[in-house]
């Protein structure tokens, strides 16, 4: 069985939020929590299984920029116990934010186990270790302060916007009420899609 990744509503100040995106209304499901706030990259959604990977559409149809996600599911893949699923960002392809000094063209930011719980943040940082994957920038970890996160220093010229989620584990079903996301204003730069262009890669860090 194959999940789509959900879709992460949008914080109440989020800059970016189109007619048809969801809002989180109440953030005081996060109140006496401990939370971690992680950069938003500007990749693709990616799930990988012990057999199958996919973007955000389970389809898995072809397209050039997912040739290096291939190749590197295809090192880990025997790792990934029967059930579970690696979600991260895709990065090699540029959109509309480009990158000269990646960790890696995959970055890790949840597991999933086979009852579909999230494992909470730790138990994804070991992950991330097994699979040598990094994980998006951490912004913030601790006790929920909505004015200290409204307060977060962004810069919108390099940096896409961040996602909250609690560092605790958490099942499927209540996704929509325990992540959610701050993304900048106009994001996407380009009137044509990325897909629809030729692909450009992002930059490694040089070792």
């Amino acid at each position: 069985m194959y999940t789509k990744y959900p879709r992460t509503p949008h914080l109440p100040w989020s800059q970016k939020a189109d007619a048809d995106d969801v809002i989180l209304t109440d953030t005081h499901i996060w109140n006496g929590q401990e939370v971690v706030i992680t950069e938003k990259l500007d990749g693709e959604n990616t799930s990988l299984y012990q057999n199958y990977l996919h973007a955000r559409s389970v389809d898995n149809r072809y397209h050039p920029s997912r040739d290096w996600i291939k190749a590197y599911h295809g090192q880990i893949r025997y790792l990934i116990p029967d059930g579970y699923r690696l979600c991260g960002e895709n990065m090699y392809a540029r959109h509309s934010i480009g990158y000269d000094s990646l960790e890696s063209y995959f970055y890790l930011f949840s597991v999933w186990d086979d009852h579909n719980t999230a494992l909470s943040w730790d138990e994804t940082l070991t992950w991330a270790a097994l699979v040598n994957a990094p994980t998006p920038r951490v912004l913030y970890r601790g006790l929920w302060d909505e004015k200290a996160v409204q307060s977060l220093s962004i810069d919108t010229s390099t940096t896409e916007g961040y996602v909250v989620r609690p560092t605790a584990g958490f099942p499927y079903s209540e996704f929509g009420q325990r992540v959610a996301k701050w993304v900048r204003a106009n994001h996407v730069q380009t009137s044509e899609h990325w897909m629809h262009q030729a692909v450009v890669p992002n930059g490694l860090r040089k070792p």
